[in-house]
């Protein structure tokens, strides 16, 4: 079905595709520029006159669709990177990754962004709330968008014999090529879904509420038995969002080794993030636990839910040299 609406509809259902895919739907996009490749190979005529037009327009597309994303996280922020960790199936980890190569390289990463899984998910909108300028994002993206549908193109037109003889297959089996697909299609977002969940249900019961820290905070204000509160957040995080809980620690869920030669594997460790799912401090705290520490806990909400009760946030004075370099990074051309 698809190929015969390909080959009617071509450009436009290109560029439907590239578009939906772009602002976040489950439309196979790049799957749909490969075979339309395939059909340009196999269309009488000059390929490039096929391939052109539908590039033009993925590219549009493409650029359209994340420009919704790059004005959401201009007027929102932070907020837009905890909406995407709320509805993606990533491991919150893998956000932060995002996060820190867009710190290292800037704006010229959307030109590669769509090539690596889940890096254009944050990055776009992450560039709006860092506040690159619209035109030096349009510039890259499309760049970005380009590379990535013109690959799409000539995968398709280079395989394009390959690509007719599963359509041929597919035909064969009818109806049930596309059951079976259907149910891959299922299987896979369900156990994404299993995987993060699993890690939740992990470490359900082993959570401290923003109270309780506040109370164990206040009763060990005077002695060493107070716990350690680890800020987990990525730099990029932290540049938009300029506070911690007070006396928090930053540390880098990289430097295990180093925390563990650092603290006493018996003394009660905090660990929170901005991920509303909190997947990056359960992940850390599980990574403690495995190298002996007795008592590590992700504080439940992270700083949200101990801004939201009221109590006193400290501003990040000590990694000014830091916001620096991400600075630099983000108006880098």
């Amino acid at each position: 079905m698809l190929h015969d609406l390909l080959a009617q509809y071509g450009p436009l259902i290109v560029f439907a595709s590239v578009f939906l895919s772009a602002i976040g739907l489950p439309v196979p996009a790049l799957p749909t520029l490969i075979l339309f490749g395939a059909m340009a190979m196999m269309h009488p005529g000059p390929v490039w006159q096929q391939l052109l037009p539908t590039l033009a327009m993925s590219v549009c597309a493409s650029v359209l669709g994340d420009t919704v994303w790059f004005l959401a996280g201009r007027v929102y922020g932070g907020k837009t990177l905890q909406t995407i960790c709320r509805v993606s199936l990533s491991r919150d980890t893998c956000v932060k990754k995002t996060e820190r190569f867009f710190g290292r390289w800037g704006v010229r990463i959307l030109a590669v962004s769509k090539f690596i899984p889940g890096l254009s998910l944050v990055s776009i909108p992450l560039a709006g709330a860092m506040g690159v300028p619209l035109t030096m994002f349009l510039r890259y993206d499309a760049i970005g968008g380009a590379l990535w549908a013109g690959v799409g193109l000539l995968v398709g037109v280079a395989f394009a014999p390959q690509i007719d003889m599963i359509f041929v297959g597919m035909s064969r089996l009818g109806k049930d090529a596309a059951l079976v697909i259907g149910v891959l299609v299922v299987a896979y977002i369900a156990y994404r879904w299993w995987r993060r969940h699993s890690l939740m249900q992990t470490l359900s019961d082993a959570r401290m509420s923003v109270e309780e820290l506040y109370k164990l905070m206040k009763i060990d204000a005077t002695t060493d038995t107070k716990p350690v509160i680890f800020d987990i957040r990525s730099n990029e995080k932290r540049q938009l969002d300029p506070y911690q809980i007070p006396g928090s620690v930053f540390a880098d869920e990289r430097d295990l080794d180093e925390i563990a030669s650092t603290y006493d594997r018996t003394r009660k460790l905090v660990i929170y993030c901005s991920c509303p799912n909190e997947v990056s401090a359960a992940w850390m705290a599980k990574k403690l636990n495995e190298m002996g520490f007795s008592d590590v806990i992700p504080l439940r909400g992270g700083l949200d839910a101990w801004r939201d009760a009221g109590w006193q946030v400290a501003p990040i004075v000590e990694e000014a040299a830091n916001d620096a370099e991400i600075g630099v990074a983000v108006k880098a051309v």
